[in-house]
């Protein structure tokens, strides 16, 4: 894994200062590229690398060029299919001089274009300059799994893996989108292609971007094409995943460095160290963390696993100084990001780092295989109710008595009768929306002094725009859909990506291995999803492969106390930052609201504690944000 950056004039030559901050914009990366920092320039376009070695560590040092040095790729990322694409183009007369994935993808790019892609399987954000055109391409894997911004600035297209490469240029223009605020505080992150800031877009997983002469082209070259087709026997499709999964797993295992796993307590990352095991034995390294308190607490679980296939397992409780963490962590993402699971996955990458640099994880099960039983149950009966509920014509009757129901976030989501009648008298598609977000659309619009109903915002059309258009009738499936879309790569990854290279870690993921994502939504939703069971073809693969013990225990999530720190431990804290002199909350939303929320939830009343926590990480993202980044060391900077 790495870290990449750049600018490219748009028409001309590249403005000399922007050229000469190539190497502190790649400085800013050094974290997700601690093995050399290398660049190119020359009159038009500065690029830029951060490396972390893992495939030819002594030969892969980038940028790249092809043989004529016509084309220069930085890439971060890893393809798993390398070897084959390299007896490919070897074929077709292209020589190498590296055994690198990287020279792989450039020689692609020359003799395919920009259906190179279609060909990579892996995770990958790169970019190919074209000396003689002047031309960049940009692409991103898939699934999102790696990350890309760009913005305009000062006559010069810039990209990077962080938006704060970019920040280092000259040409940054700093300024705040007030609009992606509401995105942030209904969900917890800012939903691409917006970032927090105005001129800093991201682009999108499966897209590819290309600028020339002043103009910039922006084409989506994959997504999802098959759903419900599946007509075998549990016994063939239980074999065909487990191959998928078991190639996937082998594929990720190609390493020069040390290599290990994140295990939880669930079946996810459990069957992703069987399969590791399956080749690696008793060398396998496995990392764990929990919290003191049971409902946050998988180690039990995790230890397990790690038994029945003699890992070399390590685990830690965890005790949060928040005070020492919270800085590093809310920087790390360069925008507001609210998933507080981020903290134990700090953690947990602190932890395997001493031992490992790449290190294999379960994420990827949920969203394809109907694991958010917590949301896919009620969607998937309130989408039987609703048809009654709007042939009576009582949609108004409901949704008025929905939204005077009392509230109370501490009832499990089918009892929420509130949630339950505003869901009801809605469509599907907006029902989904309330179920995704932080708080209520409503309460985060007011909040924020916003009239208007939130279904003519571009923040509701981005959401609910994948579930609108799956072709699925499935409304599980639908939900799983737009969860692949929107969830999981402005979530999910975002928190993976950033707390693992915040430590030179390297992760790979392989249920989102392209193969079995496009095979697990050709299954039906109902062969994967029950009102009582979740996740039915991994349980089955679950029971030949991982501890009886394992299946019976209850699903906590990797996730944080967030509630007990507001409302005990760091109440003290959370009050000085918000409501102290100098707060941005004052500026942005209705501190009364604030101040009438954080009372319900620490006098016990309510439980408001993800949207505090949204709050809190916005008054301290806006706090850091003003600041410079802690120093880096120099790179060293070779001109090609």
């Amino acid at each position: 894994m790495c870290g990449i950056c750049g600018a490219v004039a748009t028409d001309g030559e590249l403005n000399p200062a922007i050229r000469a901050a190539i190497g502190p914009m790649t400085a800013t990366l050094r974290h997700r590229g601690p093995d050399g920092q290398h660049s190119f320039d020359d009159v038009a376009a500065a690029l830029g690398h951060a490396r972390l070695a893992i495939i030819d560590r002594a030969g892969g040092d980038q940028p790249i060029p092809n043989e004529d040095r016509s084309l220069w790729i930085v890439f971060n990322g890893e393809i798993y299919n390398h070897h084959a694409l390299r007896a490919d183009l070897s074929a077709r007369g292209h020589s190498f001089r590296t055994a690198s994935d990287t020279e792989v993808i450039v020689h692609a790019y020359e003799q395919y274009g920009a259906g190179c892609v279609d060909r990579l399987e892996g995770m990958f954000a790169f970019a190919i300059y074209d000396v003689r055109r002047r031309e960049l391409f940009v692409a991103r894997d898939r699934l999102g799994k790696k990350p890309l911004f760009w913005a305009i600035l000062d006559g010069a297209l810039h990209f990077a893996s962080e938006i704060k490469a970019i920040a280092a240029s000259p040409a940054w223009d700093g300024a705040i989108d007030a609009s992606a605020l509401e995105s942030y505080l209904s969900l917890g992150y800012v939903v691409a292609p917006d970032t927090i800031y105005r001129h800093v877009r991201k682009l999108e997983p499966g897209h590819w971007l290309r600028a020339a002469g002043g103009r910039v082209e922006i084409r989506k070259y994959w997504d999802i094409e098959e759903f419900d087709t599946v007509g075998l026997s549990d016994d063939v499709l239980d074999r065909q995943l487990e191959s998928a999964i078991g190639k996937a797993v082998r594929e990720r295992l190609e390493s020069e460095v040390p290599l290990g796993a994140f295990l939880s307590g669930g079946i996810d990352s459990g069957l992703v160290v069987s399969f590791m095991a399956d080749t690696l034995g008793d060398r396998l390294q496995t990392v764990s963390v929990g919290f003191s308190d049971a409902a946050h607490n998988e180690l039990a679980s995790a230890a397990l696993t790690a038994r029945a296939y003699r890992t070399r397992h390590e685990s830690a409780v965890l005790e949060p100084r928040l005070d020492e963490v919270l800085d590093p962590i809310v920087r790390a993402f360069d925008e507001p990001f609210a998933d507080a699971s981020a903290i134990p996955t700090y953690y947990l990458s602190a932890m395997a780092r001493r031992h490992v640099t790449v290190a294999l994880s379960g994420d990827g099960g949920d969203e394809s295989f109907g694991g958010y039983d917590f949301r896919y149950g009620p969607h998937a009966v309130e989408a039987r109710v609703r048809p009654m509920v709007h042939g009576a014509g009582l949609q108004a009757a409901t949704g008025w008595l929905g939204r005077r129901w009392p509230r109370s976030a501490r009832l499990p989501r089918p009892l929420r009768l509130g949630t339950v009648l505003e869901n009801l008298a809605g469509d599907a598609a907006a029902a989904y929306y309330a179920d995704l977000c932080f708080l209520k659309p409503a309460s985060a619009r007011a909040l924020l002094g916003l009239e208007g109903d939130v279904r003519d915002t571009a923040l509701y059309e981005s959401v609910t725009a994948p579930y609108r258009r799956c072709p699925s009738t499935d409304p599980v499936q639908r939900a799983e859909y737009a969860d692949l879309k929107v969830y999981l790569p402005n979530d999910v990854l975002v928190k993976v990506d950033r707390m693992t290279m915040q430590h030179g870690l390297e992760v790979r993921c392989p249920l989102l291995d392209r193969r079995v994502v496009e095979l697990a939504f050709r299954i039906p939703a109902r062969r994967k999803f029950s009102l009582d069971t979740s996740k039915m073809p991994l349980r089955r693969l679950a029971r030949r492969r991982l501890p009886a013990p394992l299946l019976s225990m209850p699903k906590h999530g990797f996730t944080a106390p967030i509630g007990r720190w507001i409302a005990s431990a760091h109440a003290a804290q959370f009050c000085d930052d918000v409501f102290g002199a100098g707060s941005a909350v004052g500026g942005l939303m209705d501190v009364g609201a604030v101040r009438r929320l954080f009372d319900e939830h620490k006098a016990g009343a309510r439980n408001h504690s993800y949207a505090l926590w949204a709050i809190w990480m916005l008054e301290r993202w806006h706090k850091l944000q003003s600041q410079p980044h802690p120093a880096a060391p120099a790179p060293i900077l070779v001109h090609a």
